[in-house]
């Protein structure tokens, strides 16, 4: 997808000037070695997995640095950790100097840990996600937004059980000792069933036959590995019974398909985790625009013991409100509705009557939809390419 403008491009040129190193982080396969080299083409490019470079540097890291010259592209850094004090120190020598070191992770947590010790205030740390739709409207629902499988749709089946494969072999056990990749297998697979569910790790184990501790570290794994996405519970004084545990997804929507043996359109259609699927995919695509955009991660979610439940509450700016309801329809009703009018009044009863609320339903595409916010004040029914193009 070479002829496609990644959106985080802007903060990555931003932080070039203004930092002497960036980290850019993220899952593999999502594009940051190609968009490191499309930036900065003249930079040198190093593949830390290659075993001669690992082991030059390994043995002689001051003079593997010397024989590099700044900009250089150091790909998949987590291989050799410690290679980020040396680079401090040559910052620390000339921190004027910005835009020389461009360094790139799949794996968060470990390269994290090291930024955090050895690069402190000297790096703009950025996370890379798979392709979003307002990047290109070849990402679905169905294909996901990995590069290979957006360039390639009918190979996408192929592509993403290669890829599943990889993450399991590679990627897994590089985070943490995973002695029974069939069972970890059997574990992703449950996981997608459990697709925009409120996390329950014990439900989760007795399936498997591992324990809640076991699973907790598998979650943590693939959350850290940006393969699922953990919205958490929107809460506040509301004078209600909440629930408290997060909701999860499969990050990439054409992956979760896979899990779920979802090949085609038709199935998707016809299958049972079509809502949640498409739920999923919303939330995805919510995170891709505000971690493009520089800022932090804000998506909840809202539940109640009394059954009172909200897809997403999105916090905007000068304290303005956001619920968003999910439905794959082509025909929104004023029911749908209901829950997000609900909640809008027990929040303004909280808040104040002064507080911004938008409500918005967000559907399937039909040329005779009837929009909702015609019948019910306040609320707007809004085919979800055109709410993702509202989006800062």
């Amino acid at each position: 997808m070479r002829d496609v403008r990644r959106q985080l491009e802007t903060q990555v040129l931003k932080a070039a000037r203004t930092f002497p190193a960036i980290v850019l982080t993220g899952p593999r396969r999502a594009g940051k070695t190609w968009l490191l080299r499309h930036l900065f083409p003249r930079a040198g490019y190093f593949l830390l997995e290659d075993p001669d470079i690992v082991a030059r540097l390994r043995a002689d890291p001051h003079g593997f640095l010397d024989s590099v010259k700044p900009p250089a592209i150091l790909d998949e850094v987590q291989h050799v950790p410690e290679i980020l004090a040396y680079i401090r120190a040559r910052i620390d020598q000339r921190p004027r100097r910005v835009g020389q070191w461009f360094l790139t992770g799949s794996q968060e947590s470990p390269l994290m840990q090291g930024v955090t010790e050895s690069m402190a205030g000297r790096a703009a740390v950025l996370q890379l996600l798979p392709m979003s739709v307002r990047e290109t409207p070849k990402v679905s629902l169905l294909r996901g937004g990995y590069p290979e499988a957006v360039a390639r749709p009918a190979s996408a089946r192929l592509w993403l059980a290669s890829y599943l494969q990889t993450y399991l072999e590679r990627d897994v056990r590089a985070v943490t000792a995973v002695k029974d990749l069939a069972t970890f297998r059997r574990f992703l697979a449950l996981l997608a069933t459990r697709h925009g569910q409120v996390l329950n790790k014990t439900s989760l184990a007795a399936p498997v036959g591992v324990s809640v501790p076991t699973i907790a570290q598998w979650l943590s794994v693939l959350e850290t590995t940006a393969q699922i996405l953990i919205v958490p519970p929107f809460y506040e004084n509301l004078g209600k019974r909440l629930i408290k545990s997060p909701k999860i997804y499969i990050a990439d929507s054409g992956l979760a398909c896979h899990l779920l043996g979802i090949e085609t359109a038709a199935d998707l259609a016809k299958s049972p985790f079509a809502g949640a699927l498409f739920e999923g995919f919303v939330a995805a695509e919510i995170v891709k625009a505000q971690v493009n955009s520089g800022r932090r991660r804000e998506l909840y979610y809202f539940r109640d013991e009394q059954g009172l439940e909200v897809d997403f509450v999105l916090p905007g700016r000068r304290s303005t409100i956001r619920l968003i309801e999910c439905k794959m329809t082509r025909t929104p009703t004023p029911a749908m509705a209901v829950s997000m009018l609900r909640l809008a009044e027990s929040i303004k009863r909280t808040r104040g009557r002064e507080t911004s609320i938008e409500m918005v339903l967000l559907h399937e595409a039909s040329r005779a939809a009837i929009r909702t916010s015609a019948l019910v004040p306040g609320v707007r029914a809004l085919f979800w390419r055109d709410f993702l193009d509202e989006l800062p």
